[in-house]
């Protein structure tokens, strides 16, 4: 098991990519940290998770 935003997530072999798509984030509008460290858009795909990482992935919404 991993955690996805502080929730158990049965991703274990899965890419950051793969989460975020079966999250339905959209890629223009969040920011993803894999144990702490800021994942770089172009390595969602060949990024894979393993067991005991901590995902943490932050939508960001506009307005005034």
């Amino acid at each position: 098991m991993l955690q996805v935003n502080g929730k158990e997530y049965a991703g274990v072999g899965k890419t950051v990519g793969n989460v975020v798509i079966e999250m339905n984030f959209d890629i223009r509008t969040i920011a993803v940290e894999l144990n702490e460290e800021i994942v770089s858009k172009a390595d969602y795909d060949s990024t894979t998770l393993k067991e005991g990482d901590v995902l943490e992935i932050v939508s960001f919404v506009g307005g005034g």
